[in-house]
């Protein structure tokens, strides 16, 4: 994801936005009501979770480590330590897959992007930045403007429109068949990859587009006159793939650009057809969509990091789930009405949490 003039405030906008949510709801939903209970605190940034018979793995991107929690919370094993900026694990078999990301601090640069997977006979690492360097898949797409004005080139420059350009975040990742898939939020893509280290493209994601009105165009520090009424394609942010029980994948995508009030809660959720490549996006509006988990009768639920909740969507209806503030984080427990999530604290100035959800008739009760 390049770093554009245009979305310079966007880092901002998101930190107060975590920190204030923007639309936070304690009305509940229709339907069964949630009952979260804290299972773990020794966490700092937990991106994803994943769950099978043996307890809940956790890519903890805070403190570069992969470990795996007990059901009840009493013990927190690490699995893999220094995993420089990992986000995603998943588990298939006998093999543990997570991504790892290193960044430049300087230059917010990605220097390296991998998915690891490790196995009872060493860890093989197929390079991401490698792959997106030799092919760029996103360069197919054109961001910003489809006809930039003369004043929108001249304010923007370069960013008034361009073609994908290099970058990798290996960011999320799931067991599909005998290989995998990763979400990544660098080159806005979803790569295949085999347990040889084999990488190939599977879907790119499309521009993201904005139609900037008097608000927005006040909040970009941009000329009305100039843009408003202007629709700019974003890039797409892949920050989350599932797959379904119907063999379809789900992914979540953040728009790539500022999703404070002025600009609006823009992030979407969407379901591709891995055999035709046919890509459906199935609801927007999300303020922050970080991860979704598939759940039963074709409910998916989706974390909204700034907005400090987590919806719930079916047949393309958006409803209010729970709060949770911070929350990161989301995946189906193997017992019926089950979820774990994870969080970020808020305030930035402690720990996150690792979150049994239960849910069922009855009133809503919150137990932290």
């Amino acid at each position: 994801m390049r770093h554009h003039r245009l979305l310079a405030v966007a880092a901002t906008a998101a930190a107060l936005a975590l920190i204030t949510p923007l639309h936070a709801d304690a009305s509940g939903a229709k339907g069964p009501h949630p009952r979260l209970s804290e299972l773990s605190t020794d966490v700092f940034a937990p991106f994803n979770t994943f769950v099978d018979a043996t307890g809940i793995y956790i890519a903890d991107g805070g403190a570069n480590v992969v470990s795996r929690l007990s059901f009840d919370g009493s013990t927190q094993t690490p699995l893999v330590t220094d995993a420089p900026g990992v986000s995603g694990v998943a588990k298939k078999h006998k093999r543990l897959a997570y991504t790892t990301t290193v960044t430049d601090e300087e230059t917010f640069e990605n220097t390296a992007s991998a998915l690891n997977i490790k196995s009872p006979t060493g860890t093989l690492r197929a390079d991401t930045l490698a792959y997106e360097n030799a092919h760029n898949p996103d360069q197919v797409n054109t961001y910003g403007f489809a006809h930039p004005t003369p004043c929108q080139s001249e304010t923007l420059g370069p960013d008034a429109q361009y073609k994908g350009a290099i970058d990798s975040h290996a960011y999320s990742v799931a067991a599909w068949g005998n290989k995998w898939v990763v979400a990544d939020a660098g080159a806005n893509d979803l790569l295949l990859v085999d347990n040889q280290g084999h990488i190939s493209t599977l879907a790119v994601l499309p521009p993201q587009p904005y139609t900037i009105t008097e608000e927005g165009a006040e909040f970009l520090g941009v000329d009305p006159e100039c843009f408003v009424g202007s629709t700019y394609g974003f890039e797409p942010v892949p920050t989350d793939v599932e797959i379904g029980n119907n063999g379809m994948l789900y992914i979540t995508t953040l728009p790539g650009g500022p999703e404070g009030p002025e600009l609006g809660a823009r992030g979407a959720l969407w379901r591709l057809n891995p055999e035709t490549g046919k890509l459906k996006r199935l609801a927007t509006g999300f303020a922050g969509a970080t991860n979704l988990a598939v759940g039963k009768h074709g409910r998916i639920y989706v974390t909204e990091l700034f907005a400090g909740k987590i919806s719930v969507v079916r047949t393309g209806h958006v409803s209010h789930f729970v709060d949770l503030p911070g929350v990161v984080s989301i995946e189906r427990g193997l017992r019926p009405g089950r979820l774990y999530a994870g969080t970020l604290d808020p305030t930035f100035s402690g720990p996150g949490s690792i979150v049994r959800i239960k849910y069922y008739g009855g009133p809503m009760t919150r137990v932290m």
